[in-house]
């Protein structure tokens, strides 16, 4: 009987055991705590993609037309085109679309050239020095495209204008 209450009272005393809870991996809580917000926005520096295009058909007569290199320019790699007047044309951000020429400069007069577009997604500014010792009018410079948020991509330009 002896063996029968220290065996009863063995098993009540691990029945009776409370048992811990173990959370596997915790760590604990800091009293400071960063949320960091999920939503994604485009940083002010974001590059405006400016892909090549074919010659536009819309164009007829007079015209300027930019490349990004000499090698580009040779192969109709155009990323830049206006009808020497009202209209420019390029392929910005995968849409190719078309905007208002605001204003260009007389190249004849100072052999550099300087034009100015806007639509309301882009502010585009070139310009550009005639090479010398060439027949056509031949222009290396820069074209610069500005977003409203601040945002600007430059790059080289090698080109022509002409009749």
């Amino acid at each position: 009987m002896k063996y029968f209450i220290i065996l009863f009272s063995a098993l009540t005393l691990i029945a009776c055991k409370k048992e811990k809870e173990t959370v596997p991996d915790s760590k604990p809580a800091d009293s400071l705590n960063i949320v960091q917000d999920s939503a994604k926005t485009t940083p002010a520096t974001a590059q405006v993609l400016v892909d090549v295009f074919p010659f536009p058909k819309e164009i007829k007569e007079c015209s300027c037309y930019f490349a990004k290199s000499k090698a580009d320019f040779e192969n109709e790699k155009y990323i830049y085109a206006d009808d020497a007047g009202k209209t420019a044309y390029m392929k910005l951000d995968g849409k190719r679309i078309a905007m208002n020429l605001i204003s260009s400069s007389d190249m004849e007069v100072d052999e550099e050239l300087t034009k100015e577009i806007e639509n309301e997604n882009y502010k585009i500014s070139v310009k550009g020095k005639k090479i010398k010792h060439e027949e056509a009018l031949l222009f290396e410079g820069t074209l610069t495209i500005e977003r409203p948020d601040g945002s600007k991509t430059t790059m080289p330009i090698y080109g022509e204008c002409g009749c």
